[in-house]
């Protein structure tokens, strides 16, 4: 059996984030996307241009970094909170293999519900013109990967982990991100939009970095993410606080 992948740890997880009201909770920002995509295909017709106002305002600055909040922060605070960890620890799996499979789960949870729901909408929006659709799907895909271990890494560090990445997703990465240009540059959604604007035609689809440096710091991120997640998980014990 793999050291990285323990099935029924990922099986306990998989449960963990799909019962009924996370998955509610998942399921609803992209729903709203969908919703809001057939409306404005509606309003204005097929058009890019709208595609990328709906899918870079609101699915790559919103959606996507909530539920990678939602999907890497539940992967594992909620057992941390109540203490049932250190059950799942007991057991004679590496607690970097429990790590490691949890962001597994969370990465795929996060990518079903954001990159799927990115590309129906870009299809909506555009259908495949000018390659939107496909460079912001890929975009939501790279993003997922990074949002996800962050925000696992957040669960093993404090028991705010929810609040913290809410915060930073919907002030840094939806407002700052967005608007103010020194932050921009320092935004898992435009090291993602540098990686997957590279598939769309013409300038449509933009980032505050190049994409060598996007991808770079997301593979960056994701790994020093994972590794200090490992780390805090094999120093957990019983009684530690934050």
């Amino acid at each position: 059996m793999s050291t990285a992948f323990h099935p029924t740890v990922a099986r306990l997880t998989y449960r963990a984030l799909l019962g009924r009201r996370r998955a509610l909770v998942l399921g609803s920002l992209p729903l709203l996307l969908v919703v809001i995509s057939v409306v404005v295909r509606l309003m204005a017709g097929a058009d890019p241009q709208s595609a990328v106002n709906v899918l870079g305002g609101f699915a790559l600055a919103a959606m996507v970094p909530i539920v990678g909040v939602i999907a890497g922060t539940g992967a594992i605070g909620p057992e941390i909170d109540d203490g049932s960890v250190m059950y799942l620890l007991s057991k004679p799996v590496k607690r970097r293999t429990v790590l490691l499979t949890k962001l597994v789960v969370a990465i795929g949870v996060t990518m079903v519900f954001s990159a799927v729901p990115t590309l129906v909408s870009a299809l909506i929006l555009a259908g495949t013109a000018d390659g939107v659709a496909v460079a912001y799907t890929v975009a939501a895909m790279v993003a997922s990967v990074a949002y996800a271990s962050l925000f696992l890494m957040l669960g093993t560090i404090t028991r705010h982990a929810v609040v913290v990445g809410l915060v930073y997703a919907l002030v840094w990465e939806a407002l700052l991100g967005s608007f103010v240009p020194g932050a921009r540059a320092l935004s898992v959604q435009q090291w993602a939009l540098a990686v997957g604007g590279d598939l769309a035609e013409g300038k449509l689809v933009t980032s505050e970095v190049g994409t060598v440096t996007g991808a770079v710091l997301l593979v960056v991120l994701t790994v020093l993410a994972a590794w200090y997640g490992a780390r805090r998980l094999r120093t957990l014990t019983p009684a530690t606080e934050e």
